[in-house]
């Protein structure tokens, strides 16, 4: 990927990121000015069909952002999986929508635009701001009575190719052939009901309808990166990290970090089934390789300081895994040196039975357990107190790349 700056703050100082943000949002508002959007009547005159702007912006601006986005993908330029897609809440984001667009038609502003009306000394601008922070405080307040809603049907970073079942080029001329429809419609309907002259629009919208159209044929044809194909451009740099052992860690660094109460040690066992229920280490979750993918977008929400430890019986199946998350971009990835085998010889009891495959380096588990009782083996929950070991740390807190919220304006 494209070495793109992380933050603003190493290239322009503190100050002077603070700087460009302002510039951006100056920019922005003012964009919107001249746009007319600070003027809660053109705003309004979209429910009435006599004046489509705002449809046609928002809609041209969707577009055009999702095809380049993609396309940047498509091409390596861009981390698909470094952007903030907000996750869905089905129905608490239902309810939500059709009271913003409620307060929408109301009080002809949505939030971004009451700023800029109130921006430029706009009464009504003023008032719906105040309206806004007021309904920010009144949420806040009364959030722990409805929380169980507010917090159900949960479906993750859940988007439109996963839920249609489609390749992302085919969604996203999908969505453009839509936009350019509705375009085609809001003019119809500007013509009808705002008497607007079809004559005065700019000719030179047909070659933009035509250009971003083909943009999202072309992506079909460019598919979109896959793990696999983002790990072979990683591989020269993060393929040596491997070769240096530089992201196996010692059972005992594991033990220290579970014990960190300023870390969030999250294992992640990638074994069978049925050699994880024979044992496992106590908080380790079950996530056999072919389920990594479905658990990527949850561990990208993880806060900054998540360390995460992959584990297999030796170390082959845990490798595959931290280059699977390593390519999705999952930051502070590490594997259990020696994996669950070595765990147990370091913490297990002197009388466990070894099996005939102990020692062959073919990622099968070595013990033999009389029942499969998981992690209540004594062996899962080792006392740091009780052992002295010697290891060279190798945990650093990477800086948290993938995003963590986002917003609309």
């Amino acid at each position: 990927m494209a070495p793109f700056p992380v933050q603003l703050s190493p290239i322009f100082g503190h100050w002077g990121a603070y700087l460009v943000y302002a510039v951006i949002g100056f920019a922005f508002g003012y964009v919107l000015e001249i746009a007319g959007f600070g003027n809660s009547k053109k705003l309004a005159a979209q429910f009435y069909f006599k004046d489509m702007t705002v449809l046609k912006v928002m809609f041209g601006a969707i577009i055009v952002a999702m095809v380049l986005i993609f396309g940047a993908t498509a091409v390596g330029l861009l981390d698909y999986n470094l952007i903030w897609v907000n996750p869905t809440y089905l129905w608490p984001g239902i309810v939500g929508g059709l009271i913003m667009g409620f307060g929408f038609i109301i009080g002809g502003f949505c939030p971004g635009t009451s700023l800029v009306g109130a921006a430029t000394g706009k009464l009504d601008g003023v008032f719906f701001v105040l309206g806004v922070l007021f309904g920010i405080f009144l949420f806040g307040e009364t959030v722990d009575s409805f929380a169980i809603f507010w917090n159900s049907s949960y479906m993750g970073r859940y988007t439109l190719p996963e839920l249609f079942g489609l390749p992302t080029g085919v969604v996203v001329l999908g969505v453009v052939l839509m936009a350019l429809f509705m375009f085609w419609g809001a003019e119809k309907l500007e013509q009808k009901f705002g008497g607007v002259d079809a004559k005065a629009a700019p000719k030179w919208r047909y070659a933009a309808a035509v250009a971003i159209a083909l943009g999202g044929i072309v992506l079909i044809f460019l598919g979109q990166p896959t793990a696999t194909d983002r790990w072979a451009k990683l591989e020269a740099e993060k393929g040596q990290l491997l070769a240096d052992r530089a992201v196996q860690i010692h059972p005992g660094e594991l033990l220290s970090l579970i014990e960190d109460t300023n870390i969030k040690t999250v294992m992640l066992d990638v074994r069978n089934e049925s050699d994880y229920n024979l044992f496992h280490i106590l908080d380790a979750q079950h996530v056999p390789l072919a389920d990594l993918p479905n658990v990527v977008d949850d561990l990208h929400f993880e806060p900054a300081n998540a360390v995460f430890i992959l584990m297999s019986n030796d170390e082959a199946a845990a490798t595959e895994a931290w280059k699977y998350l390593v390519a999705e971009a999952v930051p502070n990835v590490y594997i259990l040196e020696g994996g669950i085998n070595n765990w147990i010889a370091l913490f297990g009891d002197d009388n466990l039975t070894k099996g005939f495959n102990a020692g062959a380096g073919n990622d099968e588990l070595c013990y033999i357990f009389d029942s499969a009782i998981g992690d209540r083996y004594p062996a899962s929950e080792p006392d740091p107190e009780a052992y002295e070991l010697e290891f060279t740390p190798k945990v650093q807190l990477e800086l948290k790349r993938a995003p963590t919220s986002g917003g609309c304006g």
